[in-house]
């Protein structure tokens, strides 16, 4: 019989009661199981990136879909790769249940409509090259769960993370991550180590995919956008770095190309 980890009750106990200092050392006690639990699923997570490649070479997307705190994670990481990698932002999307008013307040039921998930794509043209990521800390979200079985049914590359072993999230899914941290720090407030582990998790498949896909030279974001002075400040010093030039050279090659890659090549390109 399936049952939640996630759900069971704290080893620590009469919280009210603590100083802040305990608070916290306990807390930072329960985080330090995260990356463990996160580093048993690397296999899954290696299998996933391979096939995503594989699949965005070809013109494949990546959707996440989630509910609350894992819908708001899906959706901060697809949100981060358009001025982190210069990627077109359709490429990577995150969906959560309840749309965008969810992101800020609660929407009710909608993580238990089990057919919008998939409806959501459908609007979107999900096809046969694209991967459907359903992210759920219990594994038991209805709205993530229809989403995986729609899609698999049709042929679609799916993956599920969750944070219980043998969810019912993982039965939907070609590739199952799970990272089992434990009962949180707050009885089933799966914001806590469930939400570090998931972000973890996204952080490590779209940050290895880009890499894979050249969106990454050396350890700089060569292909970052440049929309503030700061990370104009970061390409510049790349293409001080890399060809030599003075500051202000490399900066007005850097504005007049726009991103730091296509400085550098159209500069090699001359000498």
């Amino acid at each position: 019989m399936f049952q939640k980890i996630t759900e069971k009750s704290s080893l620590y106990d009469d919280l009210e009661k603590k100083s802040v200092p305990e608070l916290l050392q306990e807390m930072n006690m329960e985080d330090r199981k995260v990356p463990l639990a996160v580093a048993k699923a690397i296999p899954q997570i290696a299998d996933l990136v391979e096939k995503i490649v594989e699949r965005m070479k070809r013109g494949g997307r990546i959707f996440y879909l989630g509910a609350g705190t894992s819908g708001r994670l899906g959706v901060l990481d697809a949100s981060e790769i358009p001025p982190t990698f210069g990627m077109p932002s359709h490429l990577v999307v995150g969906l959560i249940a309840g749309g965008d008013v969810a992101l800020r307040k609660p929407v009710e039921k909608a993580e238990d409509d089990f057919d919008r998930g998939w409806e959501e794509l459908c609007e979107r043209n999900i096809n046969s090259s694209d991967t459907v990521v359903g992210i759920a800390a219990s594994g038991t979200t209805p709205y993530v769960i229809g989403a995986l079985r729609h899609a698999r049914e049709h042929g679609i590359l799916t993956a599920s993370i969750s944070c219980n072993p043998d969810a019912p999230i993982s039965q939907e899914a070609d590739i199952k991550i799970e990272a089992i941290v434990g009962p949180e720090f707050v009885t089933g407030s799966t914001r806590l180590k469930s939400g570090t582990a998931q972000k973890l998790i996204l952080n490590m498949i779209t940050t290895t995919t880009m890499i894979q896909l050249g969106r990454v030279k050396g350890n700089k974001m060569v292909n970052m956008q440049l929309s503030n002075a700061k990370l104009v400040d970061r390409g510049t010093r790349m293409i001080v770095e890399e060809l030599g030039l003075d500051y202000q050279q490399a900066n007005n090659l850097l504005l007049l190309h726009g991103s730091v890659k296509d400085a550098i090549d159209a500069y090699k390109r001359q000498v």
